[in-house]
């Protein structure tokens, strides 16, 4: 859920039941930053998720989506602890994030760099984090290789032979004849 919405920690550990919508035009609604209320869609994968978990949640509309044991709000801390856990179990089958520290706000650049990635506008991501302006969002999206690549790409003039330009003897008759 985090790294396919981007929400802040602060905006996952705040969301209820009643906060989800899983029919058509699938969504979560949460209370931002600046006091900003905004919808994030949902990818199919995610519905299917909260799909499960809802069910066997089984709260009211209410309750917090992702409670404690005892049934309140999880705390930033316990949010922390669990991305972690999970993060050192995923490093044992996964041998690229060995030496890296996976946190929440990890999980929110992955969702900023994955929609850039897919060519979404900045300020289209900028809406979709939550952001005040496209400025904040410049700050996640560290261009990888193959984004440069495709602008590299963009940027090559196509049908040209490699090589010297020759100028052909009509334009350098024109040009000597200025």
């Amino acid at each position: 859920m985090a790294v396919q919405t981007g929400l802040r920690v602060a905006e996952l550990t705040g969301l209820t039941c009643r906060d989800v919508e899983l029919g058509s035009g699938a969504h979560v609604r949460c209370h931002g930053k600046g006091r900003k209320d905004r919808c994030t869609p949902l990818t199919t994968q995610a519905v299917l998720a909260l799909r499960m978990w809802m069910r066997e949640r089984q709260g009211q509309p209410g309750d917090p989506l992702f409670p404690t044991i005892r049934g309140g709000a999880l705390s930033r801390d316990a949010v922390e602890r669990l991305v972690g856990k999970y993060a050192e179990s995923a490093k044992r089958s996964c041998p690229s994030l060995g030496g890296k520290q996976i946190t929440p706000h990890v999980l929110r650049h992955t969702c900023a760099m994955q929609l850039l990635q897919a060519g979404v506008d900045t300020s289209v991501i900028a809406l979709w984090l939550g952001h005040e302006g496209v400025e904040t969002t410049q700050i996640y999206l560290h261009a990888d290789l193959s984004l440069k690549e495709r602008a590299l790409a963009r940027t090559t003039p196509r049908n040209v032979a490699p090589g010297r330009y020759r100028p052909p003897d009509a334009l350098l008759a024109f040009l000597e004849g200025l």
